[in-house]
């Protein structure tokens, strides 16, 4: 039987290189879920053309980054996570700021989003899971959308700095979460892969995504950021292009048999 996981793009909305590369991974069946900021500049021009791709869509909460300049400032993802383990967030500022970001997903999509995850994490910060959960229970009552839950997956051949990010991450809430999802039966992917450090180009993300291939186990979730056409700019926009790339390429087919692994919808291996 083959290992089903769900390959998750991010930044859906961010800007339009990221929109049309995931649009293009989706009608080739390379990516199952996509997650999107729903503030973005570009997601309400673009979520209509990824509706109607085999894909899931989600909420990916942001609390740590200015989308566009006219939005309210953001605190920077250490600051947010400096003051949600102080215990300083503002439950009324988070509270605004989830009833923009599901308003605006809903309002383009027409329904509720398929799941719900954080730019950078932060869904799982102390302050905002609990608010994000109890979002989630009065908006949807029993039909309420995934969590996207980053206990790290296996890290077998995963380099020592990868690894450690993953743990980092992992530790910033992931349990938490999950038992707080168990609790009020929301469910959740089973752990988390294709956490690294956004660099390296192509050659690299190609090892690390074979080895994250062979680490998978059923219900687990790959992470990705590609984008279609970032060759000059940024490190990060270079990389992404590079994830795409990758991802692309008719020798992920080839890895995806080697090790057993098939790409699925998150509703097909939820637990």
């Amino acid at each position: 039987m083959s290992k089903r996981i769900v390959v998750c793009g991010d930044d859906f909305g961010m800007n339009a290189d990221i929109d049309e590369g995931m649009l293009t991974l989706a009608s080739m069946g390379r990516i199952s879920a996509v997650s999107c900021l729903s503030l973005g500049p570009t997601f309400s021009s673009n979520a209509r053309q990824l509706a109607q791709m085999n894909v899931d869509i989600g909420l990916h909460l942001n609390f740590s980054e200015q989308l566009t300049a006219d939005a309210a400032p953001m605190p920077s993802l250490r600051g947010l996570i400096l003051r949600a383990y102080t215990g300083r967030l503002d439950p009324d500022w988070i509270d605004a700021q989830l009833n923009l970001q599901f308003d605006a997903v809903e309002a383009v999509l027409g329904r509720a989003p398929d799941y719900v995850d954080g730019h950078q994490h932060v869904h799982q910060l102390p302050g905002i899971r609990e608010r994000v959960l109890l979002q989630l229970k009065q908006r949807y009552g029993d039909a309420r959308p995934w969590l996207r839950q980053t206990t790290p997956g296996m890290l077998c051949g995963i380099p020592l700095k990868e690894s450690i990010k993953a743990r980092i991450i992992g530790a910033l809430g992931a349990g938490a979460l999950a038992r707080q999802a168990s609790k009020e039966g929301v469910r959740t992917n089973r752990r988390l892969l294709g956490v690294y450090g956004f660099e390296g180009g192509k050659r690299r993300y190609a090892d690390l995504l074979q080895n994250w291939l062979f680490n998978a186990r059923d219900g687990d979730l790959l992470m990705c950021h590609p984008a279609a056409d970032s060759k000059e700019g940024s490190a990060m926009s270079r990389q992404r292009r590079a994830e795409f790339d990758v991802l692309t390429s008719p020798k992920l087919g080839d890895w995806l048999s080697a090790n057993g692994v098939r790409i699925a919808r998150l509703s097909a291996v939820a637990h």
